[in-house]
């Protein structure tokens, strides 16, 4: 048995999947592996914005820097932003001694709620770009060790729409934990992963307290403000601590929970600073970096708690979907932003 996938790692070795320069795709299926026919890959939204910036806002040449990365690596693992984001796909093989080989057929359409970072990929034909959801569609082959987690696509949910959805599902849950009623919420970044959270904080209030989202973008704000799932929003540059301290203590003051949504670094000070003393902070933004966060409390005197979101809470994805379900306005939010 191997289900950490470390027979899958060409170099360094004896590292997981994970912090590995490479990993071999095309080995044959292990009696505890899972593969998957891949069909589209969510790139992480910090990856995506990273690639990018750096290669041109052509679709074209984001889909090759993808395809680099990933025939060079064996996964889709950002080499700058050390980030990766989930794929969807139909099951094609089940080793007799993975864990779900009682409970997945061949064809089963699933999704992926592990980092492509350590998931083996190999693409064999790009099919189609869409740079406004961060989505690339893609004829390929995954593959899932015995602890991978994954989620059945829902027949009642299109596979777009859930695939929005499931690629952040671990912020909503994870939030979930967190709000209690009466406490005051602010979301730093007002994209997919920030509207499910503001819409999770509201329903763990209970009509108490407030969700406030902050983005630089007031159309992403408006949209949020339209339904229903703030108190209200502000608008502010999250890379700017300081201005945005005294943006937000002009503004009701400092928050008991602040979520990092954003999908650009250099925002780690804000969220300590916005935060009151005593007061968390959950950083679910892959373009975090732990050293600026522990530091940068440390530096300005915050005694908060401070979380990395690892992205799986037990449950995470039947939450988020579940949020979908019962708010209708943030289904068709989710369906004219993230899904084409």
């Amino acid at each position: 048995m191997d289900p950490y996938g470390l027979r899958r790692v060409i170099s360094p070795p004896g590292v997981l999947p994970q912090r590995a320069d490479r990993l071999d795709p095309d080995l044959p299926l292990g009696d505890d592996e899972l593969s998957v026919d891949a069909e589209a890959l969510n790139i992480d939204s910090a990856s995506f914005r990273q690639i990018a910036e750096t290669v041109g806002r052509d679709p074209a040449r984001v889909a090759e820097e993808v395809l680099r990365i990933v025939r060079e690596r064996g996964k889709m693992h950002n080499p700058v932003t050390g980030s990766g984001g989930m794929l969807i796909g139909r099951v094609r093989e089940v080793g007799p001694r993975h864990p779900a080989a009682d409970d997945l057929a061949v064809g089963d359409r699933i999704a992926t709620l592990v980092s492509l970072t350590l998931t083996p990929l190999r693409i064999d034909e790009l099919r189609g770009v869409h740079p406004d959801v961060e989505r690339i569609d893609v004829r390929g082959t995954a593959i899932l060790f015995a602890t991978g987690l994954w989620a059945r696509l829902p027949g009642d949910l299109p596979d777009e729409l859930s695939l929005a959805a499931l690629d952040v599902c671990g912020a909503p849950a994870l939030v979930a934990r967190h709000a209690r009623p009466g406490a005051r919420v602010l979301v730093i970044g007002a994209g997919k992963s920030g509207a499910l959270v503001c819409a999770q904080a509201k329903e763990s209030l209970a009509g108490s307290g407030e969700v406030v989202a902050a983005d630089l973008s007031e159309p992403a704000l408006a949209g949020l403000r339209a339904i229903g799932v703030v108190d209200r929003t502000l608008s502010l540059d999250a890379t700017r601590g300081v201005d945005a301290l005294h943006r937000v203590e002009s503004a009701g003051g400092l928050f008991d929970l602040v979520v990092n949504c954003a999908n650009v670094p250099n925002t780690e000070l804000s969220s300590v600073l916005l935060v009151r003393d005593g007061g968390t902070v959950i950083y679910f933004s892959m373009a975090t970096s732990f050293t600026a966060a522990a530091l940068g409390a440390e530096g300005v005197g915050k005694d908060a708690t401070l979380i990395i979101g690892n992205g799986y809470v037990p449950g995470h994805a039947d939450l988020a979907l579940g949020l979908l379900r019962r708010n209708p306005r943030l289904r068709a939010h989710f369906e004219a932003r993230f899904v084409r």
